[in-house]
């Protein structure tokens, strides 16, 4: 039994990332917008020169990628890793497991649509039923030849510490009695090791949610770590409370070998110029791109 829960561990917990640092990487969410057709899309993901690749796990809602696309895309550069989008936070009503009628009877850990992205709710994201959609999404991406998995709206626990204006850190889940930033943890490290249970070199990347670093098996689970507007919003310089804020939770990668990966939407030359250079001076991995994920964007590190 102590051999099992050994190498239960040894899936989902890497103390120190064997996986280089990139120089660049592209965030492409959008790939139908990309090109005119999947090929093109292919032929410009794969000549983008960019190190690692972050798409949605189909190219369209029409039309899914192929093992040939991922394994093009990969032959672009080498030691490219092309790694699946994932929402692991929020369910959305345009994805293959949306059933119509959750519209009038949604299931018991579906919540509210979230009122600044239309047809995405929040969901309880440590209800089993929930967690069993997102494994089957996991096991399609691997099967497909994904690198690994990049899960976005783990920051999804803070909707749920907050009370009215305030948020309450660390506040405790009636439900499952800890915390919701430590069933999100949970819920990281618990899609870590099903993904590595199908490729033990299989990535993960959560993005945001940089509180969660302050868990080590949190730490000790992924590979690198994505943030968005860390800098700016847009064109609007963020407050230094939270740029701060922030940067202190990413002292908590120092050592460990894995990268942040910054993406930043301003349009101004002046801000994408400032975002170039505190990425440097902080040593992240920066994305200048535009909001929807439609471009490539420019890369550097």
């Amino acid at each position: 039994m102590k051999t099992v829960l050994f190498l239960v561990c040894l899936l989902s917990v890497r103390l120190v990332s064997a996986e280089p640092a990139p120089a660049s990487f592209a965030y492409v969410l959008q790939a139908d917008s990309l090109a005119k057709s999947r090929a093109q899309c292919v032929h410009r993901l794969a000549t983008s020169g960019r190190d690692w690749i972050v798409i949605d796990a189909c190219f369209s809602q029409d039309e899914p990628w192929t093992r040939a696309d991922l394994d093009a895309i990969r032959r672009g550069r080498p030691e490219r890793r092309v790694i699946a989008y994932l929402s692991i936070g929020e369910a959305e009503d345009y994805r293959p497991y949306w059933r119509r009628e959750w519209g009038a009877a949604p299931p018991a850990w579906l919540g509210a649509e979230n009122p600044e992205w239309k047809g995405n709710y929040r969901v309880k994201y440590w209800h089993a039923p929930w967690q069993a959609i997102i494994l089957s999404a996991v096991d399609n991406a691997m099967a497909l030849g994904f690198d690994g998995i990049y899960l976005d709206i783990v920051d999804g626990f803070q909707t749920f510490e907050q009370e009215g204006e305030e948020f309450l850190d660390d506040r405790v889940n009636p439900e499952t009695k800890q915390s919701y930033r430590r069933d999100m943890v949970d819920w990281v490290k618990t899609i870590a090791a099903h993904a590595r249970e199908k490729n033990p070199a299989a990535l993960i990347i959560p993005q945001n949610g940089s509180e969660l670093l302050a868990h080590h098996d949190f730490v000790g689970a992924i590979d690198a770590v994505g943030i968005e507007d860390l800098f700016t919003n847009g064109n609007r310089l963020q407050p230094k409370a939270h740029t701060s804020a922030v940067l202190g939770h990413l002292q908590k990668l120092a050592g460990s070998g894995k990268p942040t990966l910054l993406i930043e939407y301003p349009k101004a030359a002046n801000r994408s110029a400032l975002v170039q250079r505190k990425a440097q001076e902080h040593g992240l991995v920066w994305l200048v791109t535009d909001r929807p994920l439609k471009t490539l964007g420019l890369s550097g590190k």
